[in-house]
């Protein structure tokens, strides 16, 4: 890709971004679709089914740069995609009606996933801080904690979910007033197994143009000269980060907002998954002993915005600040400061 000119590039980068809009907002209605009919958790099918299918460029990026030795790259788009993809419920929140979109799920399972996530991040910051040994086969000891951590972490919200144990009083439904769309009545009158395809087919195209936008940031860090560490925590992370944009918008427009925010704590779970297999990958080393200085402040970043919507989860406010939860203009500033931490210390 670094023979291309830079703004054939370009055009390529914003076409594959794009691509993955589309495919996001698709894979959104299809999945509220099939919950409906299953009676599938909301919470369950944002953290599982959703997360998984959106996270497929995290995964072609994670595999391809690991392949590729580039350990920079690779870190500062997982942990930077952490904190990005938070900043998208703040987004989302827009859209989220009168109140803040914390203010709406009925169970406690999201914030039984944000206390997760910030579990786990804080684990993977001490393994940094303290330095990554090898355990076996140059894998380094810190990934193998991480990923049973995220198995045991997993079995626990599919236990949780499914289970009542939680009264909620004075929350509004989620659907009483979701808007109806033509496409929306369309996707009524389809079989089960046309849904079930079409989220194939949706889930196929992010992964395609989720493989352009990794070849193609490479590129485009080498000819603006702003260098891998400050690409993979930002534009990087902001493109593959796309498809959580696109159907966590699409699931709030839809008022399934449970399924949105679990959406994106799910996303970051498998960001912190993906760990074990790009160690497995990367042939020089253990790959979190390549952290620098731009992957922990991310990392940093990504615990303190979770635990702004953990406690906004808790509190449910349904105050706002023009139209947006003041945990969402909270996250979006901090996110805005991270970026420009970011950018000095690339």
């Amino acid at each position: 890709m670094t023979s291309l000119p830079l703004a054939l590039n370009a055009l390529l980068f914003a076409a594959a971004a794009y691509g993955v809009w589309i495919a996001g907002a698709r894979l959104a209605s299809y999945a509220d679709e099939i919950s409906d009919r299953k009676r599938m958790g909301k919470a369950l099918m944002g953290l599982v089914f959703l997360a998984a299918a959106t996270s497929l460029p995290e995964v072609v990026t994670t595999m391809t740069a690991a392949i590729a030795g580039e350990a920079r790259l690779l870190l500062n788009n997982m942990f930077g995609g952490v904190s990005m993809q938070t900043a998208i419920l703040a987004v989302a929140d827009i859209f989220a009606g009168s109140a803040a979109i914390s203010f709406y799920p009925r169970k406690p399972t999201p914030i039984l996933e944000g206390s997760l996530l910030i579990l786990l991040l804080g684990l993977l910051n001490g393994i940094v801080l303290f330095g990554e040994q090898v355990l076996i086969w140059q894998i380094g000891f810190g990934s193998i904690c991480v990923a049973l951590a995220y198995m045991l972490a997993i079995a626990m919200l599919r236990q949780f979910d499914e289970k009542d144990v939680w009264l909620a009083i004075e929350i509004p439904e989620e659907k009483e007033d979701a808007p109806v769309y033509p496409w929306r009545i369309r996707l009524e009158a389809m079989p089960i197994s046309a849904l079930v395809l079409r989220c194939a087919a949706a889930s196929a195209m992010i992964l395609v143009c989720g493989i352009v936008l990794v070849h193609v940031s490479d590129a485009l860090a080498e000819q603006t000269g702003l260098g891998r560490s400050f690409i993979g925590a930002t534009l990087l992370a902001a493109t593959t980060s796309l498809p959580e944009v696109s159907t966590t918008i699409m699931a709030v427009r839809l008022r399934a907002y449970t399924m949105a925010i679990s959406n994106i704590f799910g996303s970051n779970l498998i960001m912190i998954i993906l760990l074990l297999p790009a160690d497995i990958l990367y042939r020089p080393g253990p790959v979190l002993a390549e952290t620098d200085a731009t992957a922990q402040f991310a990392i940093v970043s990504g615990i303190v915005v979770t635990v702004i919507y953990v406690i906004g989860l808790v509190i449910r406010s349904s105050r706002t600040i023009r139209g947006v939860g003041i945990d969402s203009v909270l996250v979006m500033a901090i996110y805005l400061a991270t970026v420009a931490v970011f950018y000095s210390l690339r």
